[in-house]
């Protein structure tokens, strides 16, 4: 009751206005772009090297697909800290409908988002490239399960590792299951963020962009109810926040009771000591701390030593 309370409030504030009032400086503007829509040769190794050479084509390549309102920005501090290094490849996938303005995005599907991720995929296999891995943040982890469960690797190269850090599967906030009665009329709700972080993240979330994250999320669930079983030689994952904002933890009980190695062993959850959402991004969050910075380096690298293995 407290819950659709506060929902109601919401709807005497907003439902005026089915549009929000968006500024130059704002993702949502039209504005600001992505910069992998520039340059996509600076994010993904399909773009970089398309034909490569027999050597680079056994190099460990690892996709990075960040989640919901979010952009390539969310793994620029992954790329950071293994700049330099020459024993694998790192692509970055800018999700479909993200990056781009607030209309694309009101107008994606989930679907389009996953599509970003299965088109870098095929590309480097057509290229060539014999080790892929796979890592995703929040909602990217669903849309990855899901990629599984539906048979996409059946009849392809599967990938050495998926790896998941903080997935998503039920939400903390219990509110998005009443986006479908309630969301029409909301038409959008503005998260609470810095003028820095609008540039990077969508500050106003379309209320139908919500209700197919919702749908995602459904399927997810279903799917690892029956069960998920990953394809031959892959293995998986889940590093969670113990105290997640925006993932519930009982997310990493559910992936674990529900996903099983193709010999039917168990796969791997880290709980991480966090109060963060995506904790390995801390860039332009304030009040980082030792803690915060220790968790990021820790799973860069225990990330690294598993796509190399």
């Amino acid at each position: 009751m407290k819950t659709i309370g506060i929902l109601l409030v919401m709807l005497v504030g907003v439902a005026c206005s089915s549009e929000p009032t968006i500024t130059k400086d704002m993702l949502d503007g039209g504005t600001l772009f992505d910069p992998s829509i520039y340059k996509p040769e600076n994010y993904l190794v399909s773009k970089a090297i398309p034909n490569p050479t027999p050597e680079q084509a056994r190099k460990p390549v690892l996709i990075a697909c960040h989640g919901y309102t979010a952009t390539t920005f969310e793994w620029d501090e992954l790329r950071t800290w293994a700049a330099g290094r020459t024993d694998l490849l790192l692509s970055q996938v800018l999700l479909g409908g993200h990056g781009r303005s607030y209309d694309e995005f009101k107008k994606s599907t989930w679907h389009d988002w996953q599509a970003a991720i299965t088109d870098e995929y095929a590309r480097l296999e057509k290229a060539g490239y014999q080790n892929i891995s796979l890592l995703g943040s929040s909602t990217s982890g669903a849309l990855l399960m899901e990629l599984v469960a539906s048979g996409y690797f059946a009849n392809r190269t599967a990938p050495r590792t998926i790896l998941l850090v903080d997935p998503i599967v039920i939400p903390s906030d219990k509110t998005l299951s009443l986006v479908k009665v309630f969301g029409p009329m909301l038409g959008y709700v503005e998260t609470n963020q810095t003028a820095a972080e609008d540039k990077v993240y969508y500050r106003f979330r379309p209320q139908e962009t919500l209700q197919e994250l919702q749908n995602l999320l459904t399927v997810v669930r279903k799917d690892l109810e029956k069960g998920i079983r990953l394809p031959p030689g892959c293995s998986l994952k889940v590093y969670k926040s113990s105290k997640d904002p925006s993932a519930d933890p009982v997310s990493a009980v559910l992936i674990y009771k529900g996903i099983s190695t193709a010999d039917g062993q168990p796969v791997t959850v880290e709980l991480i000591d966090s109060d963060l959402h995506v904790y390995t991004r801390l860039n332009l969050r304030s009040n980082v701390t030792a803690t915060d910075r220790a968790n990021q380096t820790a799973t860069f690298t225990d990330i690294t030593v598993r796509v190399l293995r």
